[in-house]
C-alpha cells in the first residue's frame, strides 16, 4: 500500500536525511521525501500496521529535524 502525507521540513538536505532515517523503518518498503512539494510518499510492506510504522518514522524524522510535522 502507498500513502502520501503533507510534512514540514525546512531544507532539501533535513528532507534526505528524513528519507534515509524512514526507509530504516520496519514496515516501509520505499520512501520518497519531496522538499519542494512538502509531501513524503511511502510505500508500506505487506501486512505492516500502518499507524504503528507512520508513528515511528514520525520519531525518527524528528531526530534529523525536531519541528518536523507530518500530517498524519
Amino acid at each position: 500500500m502507498k500513502k502520501t502525507y503533507e510534512i514540514e521540513v525546512d531544507c532539501a538536505n533535513c528532507a534526505q536525511l528524513m528519507e534515509q532515517a524512514a526507509s530504516k523503518v520496519e514496515g516501509v518498503a520505499k520512501v520518497v521525501v519531496n522538499f519542494m512539494t512538502q509531501k513524503m510518499i511511502i510505500e508500506f510492506t505487506e501486512g505492516a500496521d500502518i499507524k504503528a510504522v507512520m508513528k515511528t518514522v514520525l520519531k525518527e524524522c524528528k531526530k534529523v529535524e525536531p519541528d518536523c510535522e507530518i500530517d498524519l
